[in-house]
């Protein structure tokens, strides 16, 4: 009951985080769309649509989200935890097609006549970095909580919009600083920031990319991540030892493999029983969603070689 506690509340709160990000999303890139036209500034266009495909992404996390939350069936008997991680590869690549977009339109810019942008670009994108900023911690904060691989890839697409932005104000400020001052050559720092924040944007897609791929492929967790889960099995009446724990990452919650030795004596009753105390005990773990034990009769032999 406990265990189920928790996943409602989990879904709850994450899907609550995807929520902010779409809203958040849409009044951003409006936003920075609008000035960016009005101030002449490619930078701030070219940030605006980072946000606008940050809107694309919250989406795809929330349909990921609930996707996860369905029980296991006949073709899912391990569950749907992993739709979750799919979503972040999904993120990943919008991330980096985005990338590219801004990177050609920064590079057709140099061929192309510009002007001067307007101050009140500035204040668009201090007011973006801001409220990104506060987006990304609030997301990588339940991300983390609530182990969802989507949430945390989105997240960092929020913080790869803070760099983003941060490059647009310096590309921006120098180039508004430029006309002040009759260095036309300084236009070129608008176009120039977009192009770094492309950059950034690709970078980012890629480290979150290669990460969620490599979460799909059955990771297992290491040694020092599962020694409470040994301990825990070890200590339950009746198992006399741990042939071996697989604890498999499926999304937001584990699989755990067991193979145990108990008494040779004892009934297959009886070793059922212990084998379902292990069980009970190891899924006191909120994220532990199944456990699958194999048990084996334990002998002197198997011991001393183990």
């Amino acid at each position: 009951m406990e265990s189920a506690n928790f996943q409602e509340e989990r879904y709850k709160k994450v899907q609550f985080g995807a929520w902010v990000g779409i809203i958040g999303n849409i009044l951003l890139a409006a936003l920075k769309a609008i000035i960016g036209i009005m101030a002449n500034s490619r930078a701030l266009v070219a940030d605006a649509v980072h946000s606008a495909s940050d809107v694309v992404g919250s989406v795809a996390v929330l349909i990921g989200i609930r996707a996860a939350q369905l029980p296991p069936d006949k073709d899912h008997p391990y569950g749907h935890g992993k739709a979750e991680t799919v979503t972040a590869i999904i993120v990943a690549v919008l991330l980096f097609i985005v990338g590219f977009e801004i990177a050609l339109s920064a590079v057709k810019a140099f061929f192309e006549p510009l002007v001067v942008p307007g101050t009140i670009a500035i204040y668009a994108v201090v007011f973006s970095i801001i409220t990104k900023e506060l987006m990304f911690r609030y997301k990588m904060y339940l991300g983390k909580k609530y182990k969802s691989d989507a949430l945390i890839t989105d997240a960092w697409h929020h913080r790869s919009d803070v760099f983003s932005s941060i490059a647009a104000l310096l590309g921006i400020g120098a180039s508004i600083f430029g006309g002040y001052l009759g260095i036309s050559w300084l236009v070129f720092a608008d176009p120039v920031a977009s192009f770094f924040v492309a950059i950034l944007i690709g970078k980012m897609a890629w480290k979150l990319g290669s990460e969620a791929i490599h979460n799909t492929l059955d990771h297992v967790l290491h040694k020092e991540d599962t020694e409470e889960m040994l301990l825990a099995a070890q200590n339950v009446e009746g198992v006399l030892q741990v042939d071996e724990l697989l604890a498999r990452e499926h999304g937001h919650y584990v699989i755990v493999d067991l193979k145990i030795s108990v008494n040779p004596s004892i009934t297959v009753e009886e070793g059922h029983a212990i084998g379902k105390k292990v069980k009970e005990k190891l899924m006191e773990d909120n994220y532990v969603q199944d456990v699958r034990i194999h048990i084996n009769p334990y002998s002197n032999e198997q011991g001393s070689e183990k």
